[in-house]
């Protein structure tokens, strides 16, 4: 059962790892990619959010 736990885990961290990638290539500063990354937050709004002129730090208060 511990293996499926730790499979989970490593899974969860590439999501994570991805998801960090993506902000910070969208214009995140890393502070805050990596409070986003970790978040529920929906990705494709963050980037979009961003990508339509939204500062970074308002993107991130919606969304969080």
């Amino acid at each position: 059962m511990s293996q499926i736990a730790e499979h989970h885990q490593s899974e969860r961290d590439k999501v994570a790892g991805w998801r960090l990638h993506v902000l910070i290539e969208a214009g995140y500063p890393l502070p805050l990619a990596e409070k986003l990354a970790e978040s529920e937050a929906d990705l494709h709004s963050a980037v979009e959010l961003v990508r339509k002129g939204c500062e970074p730090l308002t993107a991130a208060e919606i969304l969080l």
